[in-house]
């Protein structure tokens, strides 16, 4: 088995008010948080500091990223790649805008 993206807030292709203090990525099953990453990225490409990601303490399948400034309005990439607990590597990206 492998850990699919099933949703996220901000969600996919959505727009939503700022400011944006952090990412909820919600996946198909448990995620190793030491192996799993994510980078955010402006409209130009340029990286947006973040925080360690965290596993929920009560939902192993959902994956906490804090944002080390909130998202201003622009359009913004998350590129994510996360270890599940079987061990499997999964990744993709979605993005989002805040207006």
């Amino acid at each position: 088995a492998h850990a699919h993206l099933k949703g996220a807030t901000p969600a996919t292709d959505s727009t939503v008010p700022a400011p944006v203090s952090a990412l909820n990525l919600n996946f198909s099953e448990g995620v190793e948080p030491a192996f799993s990453g994510v980078e955010v990225k402006d409209a130009n490409g340029q990286a947006i500091k973040t925080g360690k990601p965290a596993v929920s303490p009560t939902d192993k399948k959902q994956l906490t990223v804090p944002l080390e400034s909130g998202l201003n309005s622009g359009k913004y990439t998350v590129d994510w790649h996360v270890v599940s607990v079987d061990g499997h590597k999964t990744k993709g990206e979605y993005h989002f805008q805040v207006k």
